[in-house]
């Protein structure tokens, strides 16, 4: 993050002070995850960032403009996660079994609300809503990902598999906002994923 430089008081020691866009940026984005995007304007914004209307605006050309950085952020953080976990086990099966173990652990907790883009798709229903394309965009990344790893693991029906998968995990996400606290459907995904690898590529003895 850049930071400004300023100087405490009492000690005249620089110290790190975020810019102004850059609290804006990080409100906004803890705002949009817990409230959801159409019930936080710009004036909630400001006012939590501790400025003004003037400098949001100064900072980003539209509301729409930061919705769409916020999801980019959101599918970046999740390749990097998703990256980690792939490059810790040796082949697809268990990379699949691993990523879903991440997945459940992840979600069934109390500071989870789903997906933030799976989230912003049904907010955002308007087809040229740049926030909404992102998130397209990110879920087409996530389906094409999955259909990769199920490829891999010689399932002769690879892109049925992948789909199964990317259902499950979407169908996971609502859950976890349907049932509310950290029991539901979401803690059996894990298994499910299992069950559907060994169904679609049963492993030769």
């Amino acid at each position: 993050m850049t930071a400004d430089i300023s100087v405490t008081a009492n000690q005249g020691v620089p110290c790190a002070k975020p810019r102004v866009r850059d609290r804006i940026f990080e409100t906004a984005c803890e705002l949009f995850y817990k409230h959801g995007i159409r019930d936080v304007g710009v004036d909630l914004i400001a006012s939590e960032a501790g400025t003004n209307k003037m400098s949001f605006y100064r900072s980003f050309a539209s509301k729409d403009d930061l919705v769409a950085e916020y999801l980019e952020q959101k599918g970046n953080e999740t390749w990097v996660w998703w990256d980690a976990i792939v490059a810790a086990h040796p082949d697809a099966r268990r990379q699949i079994a691993a990523l879903f173990d991440a997945f459940v652990a992840k979600n069934c907790c109390e500071q989870s609300r789903g997906c933030a883009l799976a989230n912003a798709a049904v907010e955002l229903a308007e087809e040229d809503h740049p926030g909404r394309q992102v998130a397209i965009k990110q879920k087409m990344e996530m389906r094409r990902r999955l259909r990769e790893l199920a490829a891999r693991t010689g399932a002769e029906k690879a892109d049925e598999l992948g789909d199964a998968l990317m259902l499950l995990m979407e169908g996971g996400f609502l859950s976890r906002r349907t049932f509310g606290g950290v029991r539901g459907p979401l803690e059996t995904a894990a298994l499910t994923a299992r069950v559907l690898i060994k169904a679609y590529a049963p492993e030769s003895n």
